[in-house]
């Protein structure tokens, strides 16, 4: 299987801190590919870094076959890797329509401040948005309920869905979900570990998620990274990682694998 994006040798400190050392894993294309790790790992600096956040010491970071170097966010969001953030980043006064349709400026030739002028060309690539977000994004998001309510007014589940929809109208290649689930009920879990899904396999959109919870993991990934430290101590199939000693020990401190097992059955059955 062909990778989308390739990790190599990458390198990141802070002062005297190593935040990654000499990371290198694949995301092959049209999976979803999730990243793991205990807290303070290096699983967001790995993030910024690909998005273009974080300027990297050492190491490549290769997007369809090209070298992503100076390139800076928004050049990287408009090729193709659209991303969320651990803490929701939408603007809570908007409504969640405008909130999403800012996501598409990235690919519009009037960019934002011709956007808001609102005539002539603008106005025509401004409602071709709104009709791509409003019979696409939000249909298949399921909030067409909610499309002309300030975020603010919302739900944190809502919220985090309206972000996956504004990263969803940059139209990506590869989307990249940074703990998508956290701090959700588990119907609000179930509906994102749909979502996600279905973006992969009616969208054909790569998927690069960070996540904590294990038992949405196991369930829906077809590809893991580890990383422990701000390295990588392995990569493979849900099962190989699960069954992995190095993992096992990183996440319990014991090499006890029957711990690990029942540990995850047990966040299914909250999930």
């Amino acid at each position: 299987m062909s990778s989308i994006l390739e990790i190599n040798n990458l390198s990141l400190s802070f002062g005297g801190v190593k935040a990654l050392q000499d990371v290198s894993f694949r995301v092959p294309e049209n999976t979803v590919t999730t990243v793991i790790g205990p807290n303070g790992a290096g699983k967001t600096s790995l993030f910024n870094c690909i998005s273009g956040f974080y300027k990297p010491q050492q190491g490549t970071i290769r997007y369809q076959g090209d070298v992503l170097a100076d390139i800076k966010p928004p050049a990287r969001a408009a090729m193709g890797l659209a991303r969320t953030f651990q803490n929701i980043a939408l603007f809570r006064g908007m409504t969640v329509l405008d909130n999403i349709k800012l996501g598409a400026h990235v690919h519009m030739k009037s960019g934002l401040l011709g956007s808001l002028a609102y005539f002539g060309a603008a106005r025509r690539e401004e409602m071709a948005v709104r009709k791509h977000v409003e019979q696409h994004i939000i249909d298949f998001l399921e909030i067409d309920h909610i499309r002309r309510q300030p975020v603010a007014s919302l739900s944190y589940g809502l919220q985090k869905r309206v972000e996956l929809a504004r990263a969803l109208a940059m139209r990506p290649k590869v989307l990249m979900l940074d703990e998508p689930v956290a701090g959700m009920n588990r119907e609000e879990k179930e509906d994102m570990a749909r979502f996600i899904l279905d973006i992969r396999e009616e969208w054909g959109v790569t998927v690069l998620m960070v996540e904590h919870d294990m038992g949405m993991v196991m369930d829906i990934s077809d590809h893991i990274a580890v990383l422990n430290f701000g390295q990588v101590i392995m990569e493979g199939l849900p099962a190989e990682v699960q069954n992995n000693p190095q993992v096992i020990e990183a996440y319990l401190g014991t090499s006890d694998m029957d711990s690990l097992r029942k540990k995850l059955n047990s966040e299914r059955e909250v999930a």
